[in-house]
């Protein structure tokens, strides 16, 4: 009994070990690294370029926000939408088209999707282009994985669709709440021409949908004013792989 209770405090133990190494690894590191091969996540040139990124929406509650912040700055960004929020919030999504902004395909669920057949695999994507395209009128050229994760087999299929795979060189992580300022730090340390930066309108650690991106919003307009006193301006994806031909 003596060693039984011994073993089990033991297993206990590595447990919670284990579990903080993932949550440490989940916020500090970022997966897309891993995957990055035969995908666009940014682009070389000299130009003092930089694509805002946002995943996860349309939200009622943060994309008007963001929205907002985006307008009075006077930049355009790329939204990365999901299927289903497309659906339930299709004035939101109208409004970010309506305003200028890029609209790309995120998949339909918001699952990883590497343990999909391709024909599932298909059909999440093609469900969501004629999604975005019936609400929007905006056709869907490049598709954000959720989480980032692809099996190579899956980028050729997805590239024979006709989809470029997009990712990023900069997470903001604002999933995970850094305060504006932390990120905002973070972001012009390691900020080159070309990158593409990663948020977030909609989302949380253990959600698809809603979340708190109150520091998302307040980033925006902190990042784009010192951006911009660099020198640099702000483009969608599009413009961004335009400016390299």
């Amino acid at each position: 009994m003596r060693n039984l209770k011994r073993y089990l405090k033991i297993l206990a133990i590595a447990v919670i070990v284990a579990a903080a190494a993932i949550t440490l690894f989940t916020v500090f590191f970022d997966q897309a690294v891993i995957v990055r091969k035969s995908t666009i996540y940014r682009v070389n040139t000299d130009n003092k370029l930089v694509a805002l990124t946002f995943d996860d929406g349309p939200s009622p509650v943060w994309t008007p926000q963001i929205l907002d912040e985006l307008k009075e700055a006077g930049i355009k960004a790329t939204f990365f939408m999901v299927g289903k929020h497309v659906e339930k919030y299709p004035e939101t999504a109208k409004r970010v088209a309506r305003e200028g902004h890029e609209i790309e395909n995120h998949g339909y669920d918001h699952k990883v999707m590497v343990y999909y057949k391709i024909d599932e695999l298909r059909k999440e994507i093609n469900d969501t282009e004629k999604i975005i395209k019936d609400v929007t009128g905006q056709t869907t050229g490049y598709f954000r994985p959720p989480k980032a994760w692809l099996t190579n087999v899956e980028k050729q299929k997805i590239k024979e669709m006709g989809y470029g795979i997009v990712l990023w060189s900069l997470n903001s992580k604002d999933w995970v709440t850094f305060h504006d300022k932390q990120i905002t730090s973070y972001l012009l340390r390691h900020i080159r021409p070309g990158d593409i930066i990663l948020f977030h309108d909609s989302g949380g650690v253990f959600s698809t949908e809603g979340g708190d991106r109150k520091q998302t919003v307040k980033t925006i307009p902190r990042l784009v004013r010192k951006l911009k006193e660099k020198g640099y301006r702000f483009v969608t994806i599009s413009e961004l792989l335009n400016s390299k031909r």
